[in-house]
């Protein structure tokens, strides 16, 4: 299907930025939008942080963070650098040493605070580091730790003082003659992130990394995410995105795949399903669940609808690329709407997977 084709003419043209490299993977420039997560386990558990990145590559990472709140992690995160099958960015706070130690360390991009890692001096160490190993820098601008002067000058993380911040540490750093940087300006509402991201981004095109910071959990965070990350690469603007969760990597990756595939940012296949009403003569759910993690197997980009009666199924599906429309003791599977077989209800999944995998 030419689905995604379709969608992007309704996106504004992507914001133009220079190409920074992590690892091996594009950030800006023309290459799509990479999809990143953060580890949640203790870094110093070495295995358990590697069982995590693994977990997300499978599920289609491009790119993982992971902390670093001392220097007793260190020599887990070169095991883990060393042993990771994705590019690690490492994640410090206040300690400007930790980002030198972890670029020497086999970091594939250093993560800062501009509100906490300190003066220029300190500044100015990250980015040598950097330079020796050949690595870029993400200067990560967050409501809740802005600097001291910005704060009082606005009073309150408000767009503007967002933006301000991110546009002095940017000057800060390419006064040192370095431009390999990603930033991010983040809070925990939407309404502030989007104004702040769209006033940093007349300003330069340094690659923007694009979140809603605290997002919570649950359908709520979901939808908090969705919502942002969804306006901002609408209007162009974002060159890599994490969607941040209380829960597992897995389950940020998916949903920032998610917003990508609905947008046409990216290809993959698509579940489709009807809400069900008082037509429907089976448990739609489990059987949406059961189609939906076998197509997280699938990289074809097709549409698969799922729905709950013989009668609407097809014809409110007629644009997926293949489906399965439930009745009581049989199913029928069609394609662009068109009858495809007739199947026992029993054998209804099994049988959509088998013709979903034909197509491969």
């Amino acid at each position: 299907m030419t689905e995604g084709e379709d969608n992007l003419s309704a996106l504004a043209p992507r914001r133009r930025t220079r190409a920074v490299i992590v690892g091996g993977v594009p950030i800006g420039g023309r290459a799509p939008v990479s999809v990143q997560t953060m580890t949640k386990t203790d870094t110093a558990d070495t295995e358990a942080t590697l069982t995590q990145i693994r977990a997300a590559a499978a599920a289609g990472a491009d790119i993982v963070r992971v902390a670093i709140p001392n220097a007793q992690v260190l020599d887990s995160f070169e095991r883990i650098t060393t042993n990771s099958p994705l590019p690690v960015v490492a994640d410090i706070h206040f300690d400007y040493r930790l980002a030198v130690a972890a670029a020497e360390r086999g970091a594939a991009k250093l993560r800062i605070n501009p509100g906490n890692i300190g003066d220029e001096r300190r500044l100015a160490a990250v980015i040598a580091s950097a330079q020796v190993a050949g690595i870029p820098v993400r200067l990560g601008v967050n409501a809740g730790s802005l600097e001291k002067d910005i704060l009082q000058k606005y009073g309150h993380p408000t767009a503007e003082a967002l933006a301000e911040s991110a546009v002095r540490s940017l000057e800060h750093v390419e006064r040192l003659d370095f431009s390999d940087i990603v930033v991010s300006i983040k809070a925990s509402d939407v309404s502030t992130t989007l104004a702040a991201n769209r006033l940093f981004a007349q300003e330069t095109d340094v690659p923007l990394h694009i979140g809603i910071t605290e997002a919570g959990f649950g359908p709520g965070g979901i939808v908090r995410s969705a919502v942002g990350l969804g306006l901002l690469l609408a209007e162009g603007l974002g060159d890599t995105l994490r969607v941040s969760l209380t829960d597992e990597p897995v389950q940020e990756v998916r949903v920032g795949r998610s917003i990508l595939l609905e947008l046409g940012l990216l290809s993959g296949p698509r579940l489709v399903s009807c809400p069900t009403c008082g037509r429907c003569k089976v448990d739609l759910r489990p059987i949406a669940e059961e189609v939906e993690q076998a197509l997280q197997e699938i990289d074809a980009p097709i549409v698969v609808a799922v729905m709950g009666c013989e009668v609407n199924g097809p014809g409110e599906a007629k644009e997926a690329d293949i489906g399965l429309a439930c009745g009581g003791d049989y199913a029928v599977i069609f394609r662009h709407g068109e009858l495809l077989k007739r199947v026992k209800m029993a054998e209804a999944t099994s049988a959509l997977l088998a013709e979903i995998r034909a197509m491969e």
